[in-house]
């Protein structure tokens, strides 16, 4: 697996499988395959692969350290970055199919709707992240005010599950979102745990 990991193909064969979801919900648009309400389900779908991908991206590290794979962090800022293309692809879909791009009525409904209101916060703090997610950036800015500024991704890992919840709080099914409060909980929790047990050495 590190063999593959570290391969030069492997980053482009991930790059790929990253864009496969994409691919196919154009597939289904252009053959008009997304149901009664295409518009919605697309939306939905965006920010359903935004949320995957944030799964994604915060496994990076405790997959890294449990299975001693460390080739696994070159592969970290790509899924950081796809992820923050899936989102930013919802809120063009929000923005376009359900608000028709009237910026007034976008701004009063961001602060209108709570819900909407958090995931456009999540939203740009992941903008923050992606636009200093280069080597430049992290030259700019320095290492060590880099890091506290990525650990934001923390906070945009909530106010996603936030915005999900209140979402589905409508037709109270919160069965999906339960599956990724759960998942992104471990993942969090895993990082309170490694962190107390490396306070706890010093």
């Amino acid at each position: 697996m590190r063999a593959w990991l570290r391969h030069p193909a492997a980053w482009w064969v991930m790059l790929v499988v990253g864009l496969l979801p994409l691919v196919s919900l154009v597939i289904q648009t252009v053959q008009d395959q997304l149901g009664a309400n295409p518009a919605e389900t697309l939306i939905r779908a965006l920010g359903d692969w935004t949320l995957r991908g944030l799964c994604l991206t915060l496994a990076v590290t405790p997959v890294r350290t449990v299975m001693g794979w460390p080739e696994l962090l070159r592969y970290r800022r790509m899924l950081g970055v796809l992820t923050f293309g899936y989102a930013s692809l919802h809120l063009l879909g929000y923005a376009w199919f359900d608000m028709g791009f009237e910026w007034a009525d976008i701004a009063r409904d961001i602060a209108k709707r709570p819900f909407i209101l958090v995931g456009f916060t999540a939203f740009v703090v992941m903008s923050a992240l992606a636009a200093t997610s280069f080597n430049r950036a992290i030259r700019w800015m320095g290492a060590q005010r880099w890091k506290a500024l990525h650990r934001a991704v923390y906070a945009v890992a909530v106010l996603a599950i936030v915005h999900f919840w209140w979402m589905r709080s409508g037709k109270q099914n919160f069965a999906e979102v339960l599956v990724y409060a759960g998942v992104l909980a471990s993942l969090l929790g895993w990082r309170v745990w490694r962190g107390s047990r490396r306070w706890s050495n010093q």
